[in-house]
């Protein structure tokens, strides 16, 4: 058989490897404490969840999408203008099934094969993996600890800039966790400008912001809406990862063209999964809290843990996860540390590299176990060889 030259040869993301290495130990019968996907332990509200088991007892709701209902549109807007001060009308939005579906297809309407993306190193994998769909070059914009993981504008050459169709940029950011404040927004904005570059800004963890940071939309930005568009999901915010659930928001001549190319490959989101995503927005909002306390709780809690143990990690500002630099004794080697890690103390994370060359040397935990497991993998870890 003969395989595409461009992905029949792609490696499997990480991910796989690490979760065939971790069911290969709780074959053996140890216990695994598993940091590595971010995907929410928390249920969502009650009060959402009735609205899907409702949505689905009604079978018009097993029909084609299509397109976001008018009540869908409705909660977006009006969440936006509560919550970021940002005006949207209809034609600023588009739903995705998921924001790493959206940010796999958005470069397809928008740039032509051999174009250039800025894309920060690290990042999550799909900023990445979706131009490259597209036949996009890639251009990797670093992100530094000296610069608080930002990026640093004046350190894109001049031509590297001018040539250059769409960036793709993330606050509070996966994997670093940094979170971004206003005066890089309106720096943004004016570097796009000056380059005709379109600007694409995941949102994700915007509701994920601890110790008295605000969580910031980049459409709140005057100028924004002329140069790009931000995804915002509710997965994190509300617990709703598996029933892949984004949108797409922002200039209204990206979104037409999103939209249409999107019509070619799906038939919009299922309306029973709507109905729940109407009942998210617009219902209490308590969860926003909830959720932001408990992550908080986990992250000092591991933070606090480590550093007694001997392993010295930074605390960060937000999102789920947190960035550690591997212990010393590793060097820079954090896939050898991680699959250490596994072997030797039953605990899962990411190896930074996988996220880029610039995130060599660290490793990524999500906040998705409970302080009591949180505290079994600090004991497991000191108990192991791996930081003597």
């Amino acid at each position: 058989m003969k395989f595409s030259d461009k992905f029949g040869r792609s490696e499997a993301n990480i991910l796989m490897d690490l979760d065939d290495a971790k069911n290969r130990l709780e074959k053996q019968g140890r216990e695994v404490i598993n940091l590595s996907i971010g995907t929410p332990d928390f249920p969502p509200d009650k009060f959402v969840m009735d609205k899907v088991s409702e949505g689905f007892l009604d079978p018009e709701n097993y029909k084609y999408g299509m397109t976001e209902s008018k009540e869908l549109a409705d909660a977006v807007i009006n969440w936006y203008k509560r919550r970021y001060g940002v005006e949207l009308a209809a034609e600023n939005i588009t739903a995705v099934n998921g924001s790493q579906e959206g940010i796999a297809h958005i470069a397809f309407p928008l740039i032509n094969a051999g174009d250039t993306v800025l894309v920060p190193d690290p990042c999550y994998q799909i900023f990445g993996f979706g131009p490259v769909l597209a036949d996009a070059k890639l251009e990797y914009m670093p992100l530094l600890k000296e610069n608080d993981y930002l990026i640093d504008f004046d350190a894109i050459p001049e031509e590297t800039a001018k040539r250059a169709k769409v960036m793709i940029v993330s606050y509070p950011n996966n994997p670093t966790t940094a979170q971004a404040p206003k005066e890089f927004y309106f720096r943004l904005v004016e570097f796009a400008k000056k380059y005709d570059i379109i600007v694409i800004h995941d949102n994700a963890y915007s509701e994920l912001i601890f110790d008295g940071g605000e969580g910031l939309s980049f459409l709140q930005i005057p100028g924004a809406m002329d140069v790009g568009i931000e995804f915002n999901s509710l997965s994190k915010s509300y617990n709703l990862t598996g029933l892949r659930l984004s949108f797409a928001l922002g200039n209204a001549d990206i979104i037409k063209r999103f939209r249409a190319f999107r019509s070619q490959i799906d038939y919009g989101i299922c309306m029973g999964i709507q109905n729940a995503a109407v009942a998210a927005l617009n219902g209490p909002q308590d969860i926003l809290e909830r959720n932001r306390a408990e992550y908080k709780k986990r992250r000092d809690y591991l933070h606090d843990g480590l550093n007694r143990i001997g392993w010295k990690v930074p605390l960060g500002d937000a999102t789920m996860f947190t960035w550690y630099p591997i212990p010393e004794k590793y060097g820079t080697d954090d896939e050898e540390f991680t699959f250490d890690l596994l072997e030797k103390a039953g605990v899962v994370c990411v190896p930074g590299s996988s996220f880029g060359r610039h995130g060599r040397g660290y490793v990524r935990m999500a906040l998705v176990q409970p302080c009591e497991m949180l505290e079994k993998a600090i004991k497991s870890i000191d108990n192991s060889s791996i930081l003597k």
